[in-house]
């Protein structure tokens, strides 16, 4: 089984492009060269660290060429996950007057062929987490096929969604609680834990689970709060009591 590190980063690298033409035109300090060499340091020093980004398409004068090279510079740094934008003019703006403004479908097909590489990168990263150990932030959320496989969901400590099911005669945890499990299976977007028994699942309540125990309680009438302090156990907001001299 392999264990995960006790910290395990996500950070927030924006690309922007791989094209160095289309950098220049954006005005960034950065070249792609400079930036993969970066990412190689972050990752030398935390090779566990997982690495979002952000990409735009179609900046005006981009050449297919220059896509390419983004395209390139993207299956280099094998981000977990980007943000990806189809540039459009925004009035006021130093872009919206510029030359060479691409034609909506190029920017569309283009788009397109980069989410497609995204996604396959995003796959292919999620499949090397198998085996892992992780701890997981539980949620509220637990998905929308949370109700039909009767698993929960959290997150990684570098944000990866990951659905997990409860073994036979452990403790169900709260949102806002921790719980430990190893990665059993891997989506596009998501992994999966499946532990096979309670040995293979570890829960740490949390004070934040403490705080949704007491929220749920009031959202039942327990020690909910009441203007004026008349019901037991209330809660006083301290705001003045309201009253009839009638």
């Amino acid at each position: 089984m392999a264990e995960t590190p006790n910290v395990m980063p996500q950070l927030h690298m924006p690309l922007q492009s791989g094209s160095d033409t289309v950098l220049k035109a954006m005005r960034r300090s950065y070249r792609s060269t400079k930036f993969l060499g970066i990412l190689d340091k972050v990752r030398e020093r935390m090779p566990h660290a997982s690495v979002t980004t952000d990409i735009i398409v179609g900046f005006p004068g981009e050449t297919e060429k220059d896509f390419e090279d983004t395209l390139r510079v993207v299956e280099a740094s094998r981000f977990s996950s980007a943000f990806t934008f189809q540039y459009s003019p925004r009035p006021g703006t130093p872009a919206a007057t510029m030359e060479d403004q691409i034609p909506k479908a190029v920017v569309q097909e283009r788009f397109e062929r980069l989410v497609e590489l995204q996604n396959r990168i995003t796959a292919e990263e999620n499949q090397r987490q198998i085996g892992t150990t992780q701890e997981l932030l539980v949620t509220a959320d637990a998905g929308t096929k949370g109700s039909e496989t009767g698993r929960l969901s959290g997150r990684a400590a570098d944000n990866r969604l990951v659905h997990f099911s409860v073994p036979a005669g452990a403790e169900s945890p709260r949102p806002g609680d921790f719980v430990s499990v190893t990665i059993t299976d891997a989506g596009s977007h998501h992994l999966l834990a499946d532990p096979a028994s309670a040995q293979e699942y570890h829960l740490r309540r949390s004070r934040a689970g403490d705080a949704w125990d007491r929220a749920q309680a009031e959202s039942c009438g327990v020690g909910t709060t009441q203007v004026g302090g008349a019901q037991p156990g209330a809660v006083s907001l301290g705001m003045p009591t309201l009253r009839s001299d009638g």
